[in-house]
């Protein structure tokens, strides 16, 4: 094992890249108000714009995280942060010229940024023991915070320089980003490439329980995440009426108390069994969309609400991929990192088209989305206390198997 100053710097870069990579990722997101009133869009159409990029980021990481275990972590680091480049470009031209077809097209192109997750996560777990891979992956976790900067940011930056130039920002940073990771980064001397072909090692992992246990609550706890990061500036916007601004430094607190969880959960969950971890998240996520859905009044009560449910959801994706980390087959994190991270991401795929499906404009709600959250916190509540032990022994992958 290398020394403590390496694996921190490798770790920390890590987490940097995977932050300025969210950034991009979410791009559309803070600047979603300001399109619905330009264009003009519906609630159905920009909710589809913000969905985009989550899908394509979302199904990327299956193929990255394999990739990823043949490649290591520094290879793919660099790879992402430059093909991120022309997207982010791309959807700032289409926003420039105000073309709906085209911001769809290159935002789709955009969802590549998102895969940088299921990097990080095999990455994190060569450079330290198994005893301390929930922290590992836990700080590497922070780099979500990467939605909040784009959130606080983004909305500003555009007001400053405008909005081109915005994105000409990010791509910059994107680029300066992947010269560090070549001049810098190093994979862990315990890393051995799995060469085995992309195919048989995605069915392989697909054939794990481990898998699909954890991408069900991936699913829950990242997607909830990832959902109200990218849908919250029109959630705000909608129902308390503040400016695009405004919503994106409410919804920029919510994505760092996120961030500031997750951490905390993958910590917790290097002490204490990651089932109990996982518990307390989903019950407090379930009791918070409940509180959510009778829209407490704006500042302090529905900023206390909002925060709270971050809370839950960044000590739920720690403990989560704890979880993962400890039950995966070593030369197969990557792979399973990859599916389950893609589960995380489609769960945030689907909560933004249903809130603006189920939007009620006569009364002005989204209480049945935030309903549904809350059904579907409890269900994997009691899966999580019915079907899954509290504390498992490493396992191989013949013992994993369904």
């Amino acid at each position: 094992m290398a020394n403590n100053a390496t694996r921190t710097v490798n770790l920390v870069l890590a987490t940097w890249v995977s932050a300025i990579n969210f950034w991009a990722w979410n791009m559309i997101g803070p600047l979603s108000t300001t399109y619905a009133d330009t264009f003009p869009l519906t609630a159905t159409q920009a909710s589809l714009v913000v969905a985009t990029p989550i899908l394509v980021g979302s199904l990327g990481r299956i193929v990255v995280g394999a990739l990823t275990d043949r490649y290591g972590g520094r290879v793919m680091f660099i790879a992402i942060s430059l093909a991120s480049i022309l997207p982010v470009l791309a959807v700032g031209f289409a926003a420039e010229i105000e073309s709906y077809p085209l911001l769809l097209l290159f935002g789709f192109f955009l969802g590549i940024a998102g895969t940088i997750f299921a990097v990080g996560i095999p990455f994190a777990n060569t450079w330290y023991e198994a005893s301390r891979r929930g922290f590992a992956t836990g700080v590497f976790g922070m780099g979500m915070v990467g939605t909040a900067l784009s959130a606080f940011f983004t909305p500003r930056f555009v007001r400053w320089f405008g909005l081109m130039q915005t994105h000409i920002v990010v791509a910059v940073v994107l680029a300066l980003t992947a010269v560090v990771c070549v001049a810098v980064m190093h994979n862990s001397p315990t890393f051995a490439p799995n060469t085995d072909p992309v195919p048989p090692k995605l069915r392989a992992a697909a054939r794990l329980r481990v898998t699909w246990e954890m991408s069900f609550l991936y699913a829950v706890v990242f997607g909830g995440f990832v959902a109200f990061s990218t849908y919250l500036p029109t959630y705000v916007k909608t129902i308390y009426h503040f400016s695009a601004v405004d919503a994106g430094t409410r919804t920029a607190a919510f994505a760092l108390a996120a961030v500031l969880a997750r951490p905390v959960g993958g910590t917790l969950a290097d002490r204490i069994p990651p089932k109990v971890v996982v518990l307390v998240s989903l019950a407090g996520t379930a009791v918070m969309a409940v509180v959510a859905g009778f829209q407490p009044p704006p500042d302090f009560w529905s900023a206390v609400t909002f925060i709270l449910m971050a809370l839950f959801l960044g000590v739920g994706t720690g403990g989560v991929f704890a979880w993962v980390s400890r039950r995966s087959p070593a030369r197969s994190v990557g792979s399973v990192t990859g599916i389950v991270a893609a589960a995380g991401g489609l769960g945030g795929y689907f909560p933004p088209l249903i809130m603006g499906a189920t939007y009620d404009e006569a009364d002005n709600n989204y209480t049945v989305g935030l309903l549904l959250l809350a059904l579907t916190a409890t269900v994997a509540l009691i899966f999580t206390a019915v079907r899954l032990a509290a504390r498992e022994p490493e396992q191989t992958a013949a013992q994993q198997r369904s």
